[in-house]
């Protein structure tokens, strides 16, 4: 073997070698922390700018290139991840790129044949104005999605990091901006994703080809991609679909949303699930990110089911406290923070927290039956899934409320990821028991705070009194965490390490 390729390749293996799964984890989230404190800061500036029809404008786009991006490099992303050898990996990181090429392109006949029908399904003229800046943005994303295995692949979470904040600041820049000017309407909201992605993914890619371009150049070749292609057929092949269906049942709220009301029921909601989701998915996104590439290595090394069992554990220390409260306090929230105009988005997130969090500890662990080769799982899982959301929103809509859409949705939510999380559990070795034990007693730590809550807000004290009460309570909790769990206590001790 050429000694450049083979020296590359043992730089890589030895990167950050000794650091544990808790290190990554935290290096990643901390390195994103700004981009995430941005985020929610800029969100009350936001809906003084833009109104809720803007919101919801931009919640169609952002779904529309969604359900397209996770195909962009169908499913070969996940390729990157599974072989011993860098030199195999990085091929299978040219295919993916391939395929971003093949998706993207694909894209532009499509919105120009396919527009007014897209608008009439969608009950929305404006977006159409939008519809020629899905190629693009699928273009970026899928490149990103590529570099962004590889970059787990080689450990180096620093580099992901830095992208996540040049992403926020330039997106949330750009919006403002647009806002600023008063004639952009959803275009300015639209163009700041675009251009946040783009910034990340020209971040991501300029850093991984300083450090590992000796290594790719040397590596690719045409044979090997070729290779690449028929040895993991079965993600583009079985994979692709399962993703396709759950990107969709993702983004159907949204459609169905705008098919049955309003684009301002759909930017009620797009607020809510995304002030929802974000500090969710900033915490169980970096786990997830870390968690895939351990658990492929814990699953030849036997220790997967302690990994697992650990993961869950965090997950829900991390997310039931402070969800259980926004139940309960939702509403007041978004009326404090971002006026009276937003309190349907707080009720909104009310009705879909407990299924955020059922959501919050499956999602990282849905990488396992990927490991474990369950493929069929994942196609049969989100058939399941997409049946039920249609299902549940399609029920809400013709009876005419909102709400009741949100509802069924959210239940029918709590039951579907609930078994994904059993049965990721049972692929992974780890006694369903012990699962339930860990949140049934993170539930009677909460059973107080609960109490205290619903005491002051059956009282009707005042709104802003509630929330920064509440706030308090969450500080309070964490800060009990640190100094008595002993899980949490080695996180942050070998992160000061």
């Amino acid at each position: 073997m050429d000694e450049t390729i083979t020296d590359a390749a043992e730089k890589l293996s030895n990167n950050n070698k000794k650091e544990s799964f808790a290190f990554d984890v935290l290096t990643l989230a901390g390195g994103t922390t700004f981009a995430q404190i941005l985020t929610i800061i800029s969100a009350p500036v936001l809906t003084r700018l833009y109104g809720p029809e803007d919101f919801g404008i931009w919640a169609l786009y952002l779904s529309i290139t969604s359900i397209i991006s996770v195909i962009a490099c169908m499913r070969y992303e996940y390729s990157i991840m599974l072989p011993e050898s860098h030199e195999e990996a990085v091929n299978l990181l040219g295919l993916s790129f391939l395929a971003v090429l093949f998706v993207s392109g694909l894209t532009v006949p499509i919105i120009w044949y396919f527009k007014e029908p897209i608008v009439n399904i969608l009950n929305s003229q404006q977006i159409g104005d939008y519809l020629w800046l899905v190629p693009p943005f699928i273009f970026v994303n899928g490149l990103f999605l590529a570099l962004n295995n590889w970059n787990s692949r080689t450990k180096l979470f620093k580099r992901l990091s830095l992208s996540r904040v040049f992403s926020s600041v330039s997106a949330t820049t750009t919006q403002i901006g647009f806002g600023l000017a008063g004639k952009a309407g959803a275009g300015g909201l639209i163009t700041g994703s675009l251009t946040g992605q783009s910034i990340a993914t020209f971040v991501l890619g300029g850093q991984i080809w300083r450090d590992d371009r000796k290594l790719i150049v040397k590596s690719l070749s045409w044979k090997k991609v070729y290779e690449g292609f028929k040895k993991y057929r079965k993600f583009s092949l079985i994979d692709t679909w399962a993703a396709l269906m759950n990107s969709v049942s993702w983004q159907l709220p949204a459609f169905l949303l705008s098919a049955f009301f309003t684009p301002a029921v759909v930017g009620f909601y797009s607020l809510g699930f995304r002030l929802l989701q974000l500090p969710m998915s900033f915490i169980g996104g970096s786990i997830s990110q870390v968690f895939f590439q351990r658990a492929s290595r814990a699953l030849s090394e036997g220790t997967l089911p302690s990994l697992v069992e650990n993961v869950f554990r965090m997950l829900v220390i991390i997310g039931m406290f402070p969800i259980l409260i926004l139940t309960i306090v939702g509403s007041d929230v978004f009326t404090v923070i971002f006026g009276k105009a937003w309190a349907e988005a707080g009720v909104y997130t009310q009705i879909l927290s407990l299924w955020a969090f059922i959501w919050f500890i499956s999602s990282p662990l849905t990488t396992i039956y990927v490991v474990v080769e369950k493929h069929h799982f994942g196609f049969h899982y989100n058939f399941f899934n997409l049946i039920t959301r249609l299902l549940s929103l399609t029920i809400g809509g013709l009876l005419g409320s909102a709400r009741t859409a949100l509802v069924l949705f959210s239940v029918s939510g709590i039951l579907v990821y609930g078994y994904l999380c059993l049965k990721m559990m049972s692929y992974s070795g780890v006694k369903i028991s012990r699962a339930l034990k860990i949140v049934f007693s993170n539930f009677v730590l909460f059973v107080p705070a609960g109490i205290v809550l619903v005491a002051l807000k059956t009282a009707e004290i005042n709104q802003t009194l509630l929330v920064v009460f509440s706030g308090v309570i969450i500080g309070i909790y964490y800060l009990y965490i640190l100094k008595t769990d002993a899980q949490i206590k080695k996180i942050v001790k070998e992160f000061r390490a």
